[in-house]
């Protein structure tokens, strides 16, 4: 079985700390559920397009996200087919839930999600089988050779002892987030396919951390943080070859990002989480709202306030009484108020 070589050091020692505290922020904050499908959706989008601008797509933030809703945009069509395969693969895995079995990754699994990764962009026998040839990886500012993976005959042996440490590495052995930096970086190490092993490998860390307890409600995205500074993580990958196998400086670096995307995000939601008295009551548990609730507080959300008058517009063909039965339960639990006593009232977040 492959034995990653590390130590633990004072900074990964306080980065995961800083992660545990965010993650128990994060999973118990009782948070309305227009707030769940939001922060869900910002990390998809987030996943999808720094995970595909790492590797050269063109599309902007915003390009992406029309993308993936469905909307025109002009672009290279590769750029375009590109962000359609990651959401697809965002999907893939989002699908695998914990269960009191022991989930098995297996190598079929990891040819699926190659497959939904290059999509109409390679020839149908590269798709979903490991590479054939000699490769190398060149720095795209230089074109000097910056690394050689192994050969292609040593790829299937190596993946194979890859998902040996996966499955049976016993969990108190090593942290789960330890777990998923590791894997990241020996999957890049080893290169199974001739393109789209940077998308894999991210995506098959992720996972990771889904199954290991830590899917943290599935609002993060560490994509955003690679991408930012793009040099720093081809070096911090390129820094395991350098020490001669010591993953230290690599698991540094990754635990890092996972603290600052879950520190920023625990924030954002003790900025907007629902108020102590609500928490007590609610049992640290999301309140559950009706559609029409959760766009009438979508829209106080973005205008700052809602009056009667606005009722038909919101809700067409829907009485006044309805809607203000609606917005009785939001009154009566402080999650809005009514400020004034005429038709003329505005009801604004509490």
């Amino acid at each position: 079985m492959y034995q990653p070589n590390y130590k633990i050091t004072n900074k990964i020692l306080r980065y995961v700390g800083i992660i545990e505290a965010a993650k128990e922020v994060i999973d118990h904050a009782p948070l309305l559920p227009y707030y769940e499908k939001q922060f869900r959706e910002d990390a998809m989008v987030r996943a999808v397009h720094y995970g595909t601008h790492i590797e050269g797509n063109e599309l902007s933030l915003d390009q992406a996200q029309k993308v993936m809703e469905g909307q025109d945009v002009v672009a290279r069509d590769r750029d375009i087919q590109e962000v359609i395969n990651y959401r697809k693969v965002m999907e893939y895995i989002n699908k695998f839930q914990i269960s009191n079995v022991k989930f098995q990754i297996t190598e079929g699994m990891i040819k699926d999600m190659h497959r939904l990764t290059v999509e109409k962009l390679l020839d149908s026998e590269k798709t979903g089988e490991y590479r054939k040839n000699q490769v190398v990886i060149k720095n795209s500012q230089t074109g000097e050779v910056s690394f050689r993976p192994p050969e292609a005959l040593a790829v299937p042996y190596q993946l194979s002892d890859l998902m040996v440490f996966i499955n049976e590495s016993p969990d108190e052995d090593i942290h789960p987030v330890l777990k998923s930096g590791i894997v990241h970086y020996e999957f890049v190490r080893i290169h199974p396919f001739v393109d789209g092993n940077g998308r894999v490998g991210r995506a098959l860390s992720t996972l990771i951390l889904f199954l290991n307890n830590y899917d943290i409600r599935k609002f993060f995205s560490l994509e955003e943080y690679f991408d930012v500074n793009a040099d720093m993580y081809y070096e911090a990958l390129q820094s395991v070859e350098k020490h001669e196998g010591d993953l230290t400086p690599w698991l540094e670096y990754f635990t890092e990002g996972l603290a600052i995307e879950l520190a920023k995000i625990k924030d954002k939601i003790e900025s907007i989480s629902v108020d102590g008295k609500l928490r007590e009551k609610l049992g640290g548990k999301p309140l559950m709202l009706t559609d029409r609730q959760l766009k009438i507080i979508e829209y106080i959300q973005k205008t700052g306030f809602l009056q009667n008058k606005a009722f038909e517009t919101l809700f067409p063909m829907v009485s006044e009484d309805t809607v203000l039965n609606e917005i009785k339960p939001l009154v009566e639990l402080k999650i809005i108020r009514k400020h004034g006593v005429t038709k003329g009232a505005k009801y604004i977040m509490a």
